[in-house]
C-alpha cells in the first residue's frame, strides 16, 4: 500500500486535519444518536433501528438522517 502513512510520517497539518474530521465524525455520530432517541417514532421516516445503524456510516450516515430521515411540517421547519 504505497499511499498508506503511518501516525509518525503525516505533517503536523495532516494530523490536525486527521484529528478534526475524526470529531466532527463523532459529533455527527452522537448527535444522530440523541435526535433518534428523543424523536417521537411517528416523526421519523422508517425504523429506528435501522436509522441507528445507518448513523453509523461514516459522515454520510448521520447526514442522511438529518437530511431524509427526519419528517418536517409544510413549512419546512422541524416538528
Amino acid at each position: 500500500m504505497a499511499g498508506k502513512k503511518s501516525w509518525r510520517d503525516m505533517s503536523k497539518g495532516q494530523r490536525i486535519s486527521v484529528l478534526a474530521s475524526g470529531a466532527l465524525n463523532l459529533a455527527l455520530l452522537v448527535a444522530a444518536q440523541r435526535s433518534i432517541a428523543k424523536t417521537p417514532d411517528s416523526d421519523i421516516r422508517g425504523k429506528k433501528g435501522v436509522w441507528r445503524a445507518v448513523s453509523f456510516i461514516n459522515f454520510f450516515g448521520p447526514v442522511s438522517y438529518f437530511l431524509f430521515g427526519r419528517r418536517r411540517d409544510a413549512a419546512g421547519l422541524k416538528k
